[in-house]
């Protein structure tokens, strides 16, 4: 699956779970780590986790499964599908490292066709 399959599929999931302010940055030009971020916001460590393994299924049902995850016990859980990294904070964990502000260089992919509202 390419990279912007993998963005769609996880975007929807996201959406499904009421991830708030989810956002996919192109950094493939920046850095050799990864070819996008999309990142997203849950208000709760339960909804965090429900965010993150939504992702994980939703993925794992059109075959593709992450090489590696971090985080699960934490604010922040790291699901890396290789091409793109899917960061699902708590708000207050995503305010604190301020990815999009890291990686400010990198273009932001318009993902509104991808959700629901």
């Amino acid at each position: 699956m390419d990279s912007l399959k993998i963005i769609e599929t996880a975007v929807r999931a996201l959406d499904s779970k009421k991830a708030k302010d989810i956002d996919a940055i192109k950094i493939g030009d920046l850095t050799i780590i990864a070819d996008y971020f999309l990142i997203a916001s849950g208000t709760s460590s339960t909804q965090v986790k429900a965010l993150a393994d939504e992702v994980e299924f939703k993925l794992s049902e059109s075959g593709v499964e992450p090489d590696h995850i971090e985080g699960r016990s934490t604010g922040w859980i790291l699901l890396d599908y290789g091409s793109v990294v899917v960061h699902v904070f708590h708000e207050e964990t995503r305010r604190f490292y301020d990815l999009e502000r890291h990686w400010s260089d990198g273009e932001h992919v318009d993902i509104s066709s991808m959700l629901t509202e």
